[in-house]
């Protein structure tokens, strides 16, 4: 009946056995067992060799990553509701120790070459300004659209052309991955990203996030980096068997279907209410404050977004019947 976020979902009982199964004595920080096989077991996923580094938050993720890409004097392109930009607190800034956030528009916060290309044409190439270091998209975004393989490709043809560095935010880039029905490498590195923060939080995991170096000596600065803003946890085999376990039999591509499914279940329901098409597990559908209430008086949870519309998103441990009473009380309003 909860349909806050999927932060707030259980967590997948795999995951939590495969905590308890690394409760064992091992070396401290990432020199355990379980850390040294990330690498590889991630470099398989992604038919390439990359370097993975653990992290417990997605801002970490998300903030670490920028600053490998940016200078304290420089700037990042994002879409203006990115979560960099609404929800980090300012932590972009204080990771790369002052670089700017340069936000665009687009529709669904999908941001697209020519919007990244109108911004830079207005950028003089001189020390007064503060010139264009890297581009960061989200995928799934933050209204749910997921980016087509190609979309990401033209957006990482742009920045080798430029010689920008491309940062892809995955906090539910395994949604979009089950959406799009691709290998993660053709919506990755094969398109042109430069590092990925892969997302486990929100599919099920406790406090594990992965951030992915496609070049995997980039991976290098940012170790000292994770260890100076208190990310280098000293039982960091607890986050490496989060990640390992999901990558086991592809359950993070199961959980995200899971919760795809699910949010499709309520789409369906009123297509006429959808404010964006449902790509993923987040569903945004026109409600006045009556109907909400409506909704509410019947025991689910949700949040409002904006005046006029909510904001419901689904779970891998949501099924069918767990959606349904939802989908039908709205489809009755």
């Amino acid at each position: 009946m909860r349909f806050f976020s999927d932060n707030a979902a259980p967590v997948h009982p795999k995951i939590m056995q495969a905590i308890a199964d690394a409760n064992v004595v091992d070396t401290a920080y990432d020199g355990d067992a379980l850390s040294q096989r990330i690498d590889a077991a991630f470099s398989e996923l992604f038919e390439r060799d990359v370097a993975v580094l653990w992290v417990s938050t997605g801002t970490a993720a998300n903030c670490l990553a920028l600053a490998s890409l940016a200078l304290p004097h420089q700037g990042i392109v994002c879409h203006r509701e990115a979560h960099i930009e609404m929800d980090e607190c300012g932590a972009p800034g204080f990771y790369t120790g002052g670089a700017k956030l340069m936000l665009v528009d687009g529709e669904g916060a999908k941001i697209a070459p020519d919007t990244i290309s109108a911004l830079l044409a207005t950028i003089r190439p001189d020390v007064h300004q503060v010139q264009a270091a890297a581009v960061s998209i989200t995928n799934a975004t933050e209204y749910g659209l997921v980016y087509r393989p190609e979309e990401t490709a033209a957006i990482g043809k742009l920045c080798r052309e430029k010689q920008l560095g491309l940062h892809m935010d995955g906090a539910r880039f395994a949604n979009a991955i089950s959406t799009l029905g691709c290998s993660p490498a053709e919506a990755t590195w094969r398109a042109g990203v430069d590092v990925l923060s892969f997302g486990f939080a929100k599919n099920g995991g406790m406090n594990a996030e992965a951030l992915v170096y496609f070049d995997p000596a980039m991976a290098d600065i940012t170790r000292y980096r994770r260890k100076r803003a208190g990310h280098l946890l000293s039982k960091g085999r607890f986050l490496a068997a989060q990640l390992l376990a999901f990558l086991d039999k592809d359950l993070w591509l199961e959980n995200a279907k899971a919760a795809n499914a699910a949010a499709q279940i309520i789409a369906d329901a009123a297509p006429q209410r959808l404010l964006h098409p449902v790509e993923a597990n987040e569903i945004f559908i026109r409600l006045s404050a009556s109907e909400a209430a409506t909704l509410r008086s019947h025991g689910f949870d949700f949040y409002d977004w904006g005046e006029g519309a909510a904001r419901l998103v689904t779970s891998w441990h949501h099924r069918e019947e767990d959606v349904q009473p939802l989908a039908k009380a709205i489809a009755a309003l």
